[in-house]
């Protein structure tokens, strides 16, 4: 996992490896240059080809800048290249003034602008510009830009369409900490950040603006983040899932991988626990039970032959209610899965609650999504409080609403905070879905999912991902769940991204098509 940080966070990293691990900060700004000038070199080949533009601030960030300019200057010496400093020389100072005498001393003269005058007579390299490295302003920004930096930042944006905009940690003008724009900033085809990923650039709409992320190492050691308890936000990574995904011992059976029951469904509505205990199946657990309303079973079996089922007494509307429950259901179960199809009425959610109780009772980990989800927000916080086993509730934005008492806007607004205090007071592993869904522990860290892809916003996806968790639950009892349950949503959404040749024709069963070739991905070699 990659931590994400804040701009104050970065700063702190790199106070603690200058100071504390004896790298010196001009080592740290040679490294970001190289690793942004590594990129153009791949991007944008062959540099001798191209006429580029830099364009550097008087921080840390045009320092960073001015790495690049010298490694094209002497690695590449026949690229048209115009260095744009928005500074006097005098004003630099530490390792940024270092630079500055180290690009004149490979014969580059930067073109100096400190007013719009001057910028209005330097703009015009914009135009036949081919390359336009962004390296104005860092991630210390404050606030939305304005004067002199906020005019070249629309300036590049007209002017520049063409060209390949390639921004040095961070796009000028977009802040660090927050998802919401603040102002104008750079659209950049490139962004190279270092160390390791900001908020911004995570989190929409801010993370949509950068192009390409690449997150370059630059010489903190991972230990220097790791090592932080404060640090509670993480992006996965593919390489967090090889170990648990390394392939079976070829003398395993059917009971080595657990046995998942699925209750829901009613004698209209079998579809959605259809769908989630075939991706328990597929995600691989061992044996499958689907507990639902008989008149539903005939409709799951035709669908899905390896599923065995439980037919369920109805209630007057073809679905279940308490009375449909018998205490053998939870025997011999490893994992139970609530909620998909199950209905909202006042049996249905007594029978959600009954099954919810047992669960914790008997100690089986317990996934809780859709109607299931509604009957938990309708009954009374200590019913639920802090389960004694693990519990994964799988809300949309607007079930998390109904959890929290708050608007969907609240919700979205402030998503990282909300799941974290809610999973910290209630004891419980939450996945709130969405574009980059997240996944709150209730240690208080949150991990956020990379994968995923537009095409799944269309019904069923989530009673998938509440069978995958489910199913990866059953067959890894022994493994930390926090990363059983990112690793189910991790495949949830490359999967899909396999199986999305069309935005709009993707369905939600045809991730389990693409799910071998998803899990194969990410095995060691």
């Amino acid at each position: 996992m990659q931590r994400i940080l804040t701009a104050a966070e970065m700063r702190e990293a790199d106070r603690v490896t200058i100071k504390d691990r004896g790298i010196p900060g001009i080592v740290l700004m040679e490294n970001a240059g190289a690793r942004v000038y590594e990129l153009l070199a791949q991007r944008c080949s062959p540099l001798r080809k191209q006429r580029v533009v830099v364009l550097c601030g008087k921080g840390n960030n045009g320092g960073d800048g001015l790495v690049v300019a010298r490694l094209i200057a002497v690695r590449e010496p026949q690229t048209d290249l115009h260095v744009i400093l928005f500074a006097n020389p005098d004003d630099l100072t530490g390792d940024a003034a270092a630079n500055y005498r180290m690009l004149r001393g490979v014969d580059i003269d930067p073109l100096l602008v400190t007013n719009s005058k001057a910028w209005s007579g330097a703009r015009r390299k914009l135009g036949s510009a081919t390359v336009v490295i962004d390296a104005l302003l860092g991630t210390g920004l404050q606030g939305p830009v304005r004067g002199l930096q906020a005019e070249v930042i629309r300036n590049v944006n007209a002017e520049c369409g063409r060209a390949c905009v390639v921004a040095v940690d961070m796009p000028s003008g977009m802040p660090s900490d927050s998802g919401e724009p603040a102002g104008e900033a750079i659209r950049a085809d490139y962004t190279v950040t270092f160390t390791a990923p900001k908020i911004s650039q995570i989190f929409p709409p801010n993370c949509e603006r950068l192009g390409e992320l690449t997150v370059a190492p630059i010489g903190t050691a991972r230990s220097v983040l790791e090592s932080n308890p404060k640090l509670k936000l993480s992006l996965l990574e593919a390489a967090d899932f090889a170990a648990l995904l390394a392939p079976r011992k070829r003398s395993s059976h059917k009971g080595d991988f657990g046995h998942v029951l699925v209750v829901g469904g009613s004698r209209s509505k079998a579809g959605a626990v259809i769908m989630s205990g075939a991706a328990a199946l597929r995600a691989g657990a061992g044996l499958v039970t689907v507990a639902t309303a008989a008149g539903a079973v005939k409709a799951v079996v035709s669908h899905t032959p390896e599923l065995m089922t439980i037919p369920a007494q109805e209630t007057s509307d073809g679905s279940m209610g308490e009375g449909s429950f018998a205490s053998d259901w939870l025997a011999r179960k490893t994992v139970v899965a609530i909620g998909p199809g199950i209905g909202t009425a006042p049996e249905n959610i007594k029978l959600v609650l009954r099954i919810a109780g047992e669960a914790w009772r008997a100690k089986v980990p317990l996934v809780v999504d859709a109607d299931g989800l509604t009957a938990l927000a309708s009954a009374e916080a200590t019913k639920w409080k802090r389960p004694a086993s693990v519990t994964v509730l799988t809300p949309h934005p607007g079930e998390m609403s109904r959890l929290t008492g708050l608007t969907v806007k609240e919700v979205s607004q402030r998503r990282v905070e909300i799941a974290r205090e809610f999973s910290e007071k209630r004891g419980v592993y939450l996945v709130l879905k969405g574009f980059r869904t997240l996944i709150a522990l209730p240690d208080g860290q949150v991990l956020v999912n990379p994968t995923g892809t537009p095409a799944m916003a269309k019904g069923g996806s989530g009673d998938i991902l509440t069978g995958m968790i489910a199913g990866f639950l059953a067959q890894f009892p022994k493994a930390d769940a926090a990363i059983v349950i990112a690793a189910a949503v991790y495949l949830h959404g490359l999967a899909a991204q396999r199986a999305a040749e069309s935005e709009q024709t993707l369905l939600a069963t045809d991730v389990l098509g693409a799910l071998p070739e998803a899990i194969r991905s990410l095995r060691k070699d």
